[in-house]
């Protein structure tokens, strides 16, 4: 049977949060709604881009600009945002370490696919996993649950034999909606309470935890 380990993308393998808030004020300016300088946007890390419009464009009743944001800040981040990304500095020996223990490794992120293998390639980091999943460009996937059920269908995994790795607390709900045990990242964009409420099974304070979690959580399955 085969043990695997999925992960996030955006504040858990990669610091990308710079590029995505600077994309979104982009095209939030774009539709004629530019954001306060000091407006707070580290909760954009993380959720699927339909739903941060549907929140930021909410107070102008602006579902029907919901769409044309999308669009704006898919090309800003294509012309070059996407690239700004950084990988965390422990992460490539720790996917090292994962894949030494026997695990089969799988990218779960929000993002499109197709640009999540675009970061992961241009950062050296894509041979580390045996697929990257992501969203399709109209949405479909975008949420976790759906997105991690896709996974452990097409790659025949059991959930017991799996455990989510992720910052924020859409990934700890889309683990336990497919039964399967999540380990919350406190060096991303989502905070202990936030993972704590969540009900995170584990909590990592750096990556170099990772390892021992994840071997920690699949022997108890």
């Amino acid at each position: 049977m085969t043990r695997a380990a999925l992960l996030d993308l955006d504040g858990t393998l990669v610091e990308s949060g710079p590029s995505i808030v600077s994309c979104v004020r982009h095209a939030m300016a774009s539709v004629g709604h530019p954001l306060d300088a000091s407006a707070d946007l580290s909760w954009v890390v993380g959720p699927p881009l339909h739903d941060i419009f549907l929140r930021l464009l909410d107070p102008f009743g602006g579902g029907a600009m919901v769409e044309p944001a999308a669009e704006a800040y898919r090309r800003e981040y294509d012309n070059g945002g996407l690239f700004q990304a950084a990988a965390y500095a422990a992460i490539p020996p720790v996917l090292h370490a994962l894949r030494d223990e026997g695990l089969a490794l799988f990218v779960a992120t929000s993002k499109p696919a197709s640009v999540a293998r675009r970061i992961l390639t241009h950062l050296g980091l894509a041979g580390h996993f045996r697929a990257i999943y992501g969203a399709a460009v109209d949405g479909v996937l975008s949420h976790k649950p759906e997105l991690i059920a896709y996974v452990l269908a097409t790659q025949g995994l059991a959930p017991d034999q799996c455990v989510m790795v992720g910052d924020r607390s859409f990934d700890i709900f889309g683990a336990h909606a497919n039964d399967v045990r999540a380990i919350g990242v406190l060096w991303g964009y989502g905070d202990r309470a936030e993972l704590e409420q969540a009900g995170a099974d584990a909590l990592a304070d750096t990556a170099e935890d990772l390892p021992g979690l994840v071997a920690g959580l699949l022997g108890e399955a």
